[in-house]
């Protein structure tokens, strides 16, 4: 938990730092409706670099210790690099992204085409690199939507709990270590990102 607050605050200022002060076009803020719908906030930075162009800057935050019995408590910072096809802030895109993350939760994992979640809990931290596409819709004069999905490699490392709170001294691994650790560590291509935002542009475009 701690982990999470300190990487909340960190990505916090990281965010208020990438706001476009000196953008040479338009920005945007938004937020992710599907998240902010079950209690998990994700606010975005976008702001346009080229006129094809943006970088976007984003925080997902998970408060919830349990859902269902499950633990559910996460944060992730994360940037993003996108290119239109038409123009920024309109249209198709392709976007690359790196971000960072410490989590308290149950692992999740696709059981016959459902996601599932283990029945223990893992603390740790991680980083992911990923694709994402999207479709930006522009209506009124300051107002957008944001359709996307995004797939990444995430590299976490982390201890398991039981939910007694037992820590899991020998956690599955191709070559058990002599002696006992219950540090470890996994990949896993994931969806990094999904939803539906809405912008409002705080920048006026440069005339």
């Amino acid at each position: 938990m701690k982990t999470t607050r300190k990487l909340l605050r960190f990505g916090c200022l990281l965010l208020l730092a990438a706001a476009p002060v000196t953008a040479p076009a338009q920005g945007y803020v938004k937020l992710n409706l599907p998240y902010a719908l079950v209690g998990v906030v994700n606010p975005a930075v976008e702001f346009a670099i080229s006129p094809k162009s943006t970088l976007q800057t984003d925080i997902v935050v998970s408060p919830w210790k349990s859902i269902g019995g499950k633990h559910m408590c996460f944060a992730i910072f994360m940037g993003e690099y996108r290119r239109y096809f038409r123009q920024h802030n309109d249209g198709w895109y392709l976007a690359a992204n790196l971000g960072m993350m410490a989590f308290d939760m149950s692992k999740p994992y696709i059981e016959n085409w459902k996601l599932k979640f283990e029945d223990r809990y893992c603390k740790g931290y991680g980083m992911m690199i990923g694709l994402c596409v999207g479709y930006e819709y522009r209506f009124r004069e300051r107002w957008l939507l944001d359709a996307f999905l995004g797939w990444a490699w995430m590299d976490s490392h982390y201890n398991g709990y039981s939910f007694s709170g037992e820590i899991d001294m020998y956690p599955h691994r191709p070559v058990q270590p002599k002696y006992p650790d219950p540090f470890n560590g996994s990949s896993e291509w994931y969806p990094n990102k999904i939803g539906l935002s809405i912008g409002y542009r705080i920048f006026q475009p440069k005339r």
